[in-house]
């Protein structure tokens, strides 16, 4: 990235300038700002800005640089010469206020040579720098190739390293394709705050040439299909009319409302909203004989449970397109916990049946038997959501224990919609002393669910969440390729797909919340990052596409959970990747990326690569492909586009308008 540097402007001034740049460096020496203008200017800027201070120049250094840190400054940048104590200040400043620390050195009159520099960069890590600024003057353009060494031995993206002088100007473009995160520009050649600088719009001209950056605001999302279809069918189990707002249809929704229909629900959709006059559902009332649920696993998987209670015989499930090729993991003794039986039509010899996994087409055969029981988390968090809607119609008491739980965030939605319709499920998450202490949900080793039996659904009337799934492409393209505004999202959403807003931030993204709700993020200096997706699986594909532009490499935890997707997600992602270009490796649960910032891969001509690409039917696998197709030198044709309706038939349209 470009960052202007910006000295003797006024506060309007400074403002003005940051609507047309990329980022920016603030000498707060040389601006005549008010404590309340840097509180204003760092607190609300989405430009990634620099404040630096030099302590030679201004007496009250520290204080003006330590202001803009604890106002937001996204780095501080603190010269190599400052007094040990000032260092020792700012950078316990940058430690509790979430800034990157710079440390920089600067030599006006020559070019060390390189053990000097390198001792240089040595000491600057030690001082605490997570980037280290080299800035020397060039006698020749043999001292670039001085300065450049410094890169091989060095993360990527963490040494910004130039010449300056003439004979140094091309070195500040240079830096990029040798992995700066960022390099330095003036606004133009008279108000250059170093020799050799190039103009903002020059340099900016250089690097990306007619590289198409995208920018988009107020861009809608759909409404949560993991919310939606759980409501829809607590819905059609109540008794009287429930009214759900904020729904927009997509495939999976769809097979939702033709469920509930099913059960013998009156469902009408009018525009956004859904009236539906539930059955009041009891025990063994049901004279079903077949039902159908599509192509979505999570409706199977609440229907299944649901089904062995409400039924009065055994009930024939089938389903449609990749969900018939998808086992459901551990159904067979997840269900046989409570005296459930699952005949899948492949094979209906009874010691076959009880094997781990089996494929739809099935038969249910109930009724369900409350109780105490200890499952398996590790094939999901959908068949558990399904009994805790079901156990509360038992007749009697239940607890269900859940070891080893993965998506933990989908059961407590389960639960969450659940409440909204009058059933009260009481639980406990247990983990270490590191889950104790963090109450991170990916250290949690257990759940226990305690469900009153003899409960009944009540008709209820809320709006549906907007979907962090959907969003997360969106957000990624704003990260990575320019400016995105979304809207409709909940920032207090138990939605697992949330996590996409800590791995932008820790990535680096600019991100913030408008007055109006809607999120905003926008290009920043990326860094490689390490991501625990066991709760949130939808968000690899997506994720792994900004691994490929974040500088070195970014681990991803959860392959395993990948395997039974709509495809085998974790085999079709390396397909993709490897395609592209991209260094990618798997082992066990852990997917390594290794990646390249999009300045740099610009800078050398190292794109991803485009050609024709497989969806694979899998409708995230298609929303991956189009963002990175952002970033690639020829265009990306994927072969099947039309998956994405399973989720959010408008993604095609809303994506065109990047």
């Amino acid at each position: 990235m470009i960052c202007v540097s910006i000295q003797n402007k006024e506060f309007q001034e400074i403002q003005e300038i940051l609507q047309g740049v990329e980022m920016a460096e603030i000498r707060l020496d040389r601006c005549a700002l008010s404590d309340e203008e840097i509180e204003l200017l760092f607190s609300q800027s989405d430009v990634p800005l620099i404040a630096t201070c030099r302590m030679a120049e201004e007496p009250g250094a520290p204080e003006i640089l330590e202001r803009a840190i604890k106002a937001g400054a996204k780095y501080a940048d603190l010269e190599m010469e400052a007094p040990a104590a000032v260092g020792r200040r700012i950078r316990q400043a940058c430690q509790e206020w979430g800034t990157v620390l710079i440390r920089s050195y600067h030599n006006y009159d020559s070019t060390p040579p390189l053990p000097v520099l390198e001792s240089v960069v040595d000491r600057a890590r030690t001082f605490g720098a997570e980037i280290v600024k080299v800035a020397v003057m060039a006698a020749s353009e043999h001292d670039w190739s001085v300065v450049e060494a410094l890169y091989n031995n060095v993360e990527p993206g963490s040494l910004v390293a130039f010449c300056m002088g003439e004979a140094g100007r091309q070195s500040r473009l240079d830096s990029l394709r040798k992995g700066a995160p960022f390099t330095y520009a003036c606004l133009n050649e008279k108000e250059a705050t170093a020799p050799g600088q190039w103009a903002y719009s020059s340099l900016m001209d250089a690097l990306y040439g007619n590289f198409r950056f995208v920018k988009a605001q107020e861009l809608p999302m759909p409404s949560s299909k993991s919310f939606a279809q759980r409501a829809i069918v607590a819905a059609a189990l109540a008794g009287g009319t429930s009214h759900l707002s904020g729904y927009s249809a997509c495939g999976d929704n769809e097979s939702a409302i033709s469920v509930a229909r099913a059960l013998g629900a009156r469902v009408s959709v009018n525009g956004s909203e859904l009236v539906i006059e539930g059955i009041g559902a009891r025990p063994g009332t049901l004279q079903l004989q077949e039902l159908h649920t599509g192509e979505s696993g999570l409706l199977t998987r609440l229907m299944v449970p649901l089904l062995s209670v409400l039924s009065a015989g055994p009930v024939r499930v089938t389903g449609e397109k990749t969900l018939l090729g998808r086992p459901l993991t551990g159904a067979h003794d997840i269900m046989a916990a409570y005296g459930v039986r699952l005949y899948p039509e492949s094979n209906n010899d009874v010691t076959e049946a009880r094997k781990s996994d089996c494929y739809l087409p099935l038969s249910v055969a109930g009724p369900i038997i409350p109780g105490r029981a200890d499952v398996s988390g590790r094939g999901g968090s959908q068949l558990i959501s399904g009994l805790l809607a079901a156990l509360p119609l038992a007749g009697g008491k239940s607890v269900l224990y859940v070891h080893d739980p993965k998506s933990i965030p989908y059961l407590f939605i389960t639960v969450d919609v659940l409440k909204k319709f009058g059933i009260r499920i009481g639980s406990e998450m247990e983990g270490g002393d590191d889950f104790l202490e963090t109450q991170n949900w990916a250290l949690c080793t257990g759940l226990n669910f305690r469900i009153k039996g003899g409960q009944e659904y009540q008709a209820a009337s809320f709006a549906i969440e907007a979907d962090w799934s959907g969003a997360a492409p969106f957000l990624v393209a704003g990260a990575v390729f320019g400016d995105v505004e979304v809207t409709g999202l909940d920032t207090a959403s138990l939605q697992a797909d949330i996590s996409i807003m800590d791995i932008l931030m820790e990535a680096g993204a600019s991100m913030s919340q408008l007055e109006d709700g809607a999120l905003h993020v926008m290009r920043a200096p990326l860094s490689p990052f390490r991501a625990d997706l066991n709760n949130c699986p939808d968000l690899f594909p997506i994720v792994s596409v900004l691994a490929a532009f974040c500088p070195g490499e970014s681990t991803l935890l959860g392959v395993e959970r990948l395997r039974h997707k709509e495809t085998d997600r974790a085999a079709a992602i390396v397909e993709m990747l490897e395609a592209m270009g991209v260094t990618v490796s798997v082992d066990e649960d852990e997917m390594t990326i290794t990646g390249m910032a999009l300045s740099q891969r610009i800078a050398t001509g190292d794109l991803l690569r485009g050609g024709t690409f497989r969806s694979h039917g899998d409708h995230r696998m298609v929303m991956a492909l189009r963002v990175a197709a952002l970033g690639a030198s020829t265009p990306v044709e994927i072969d099947n586009t039309d998956c994405v309706a399973k989720s959010f038939p408008q993604f095609n349209t809303l994506f065109d308008k990047l």
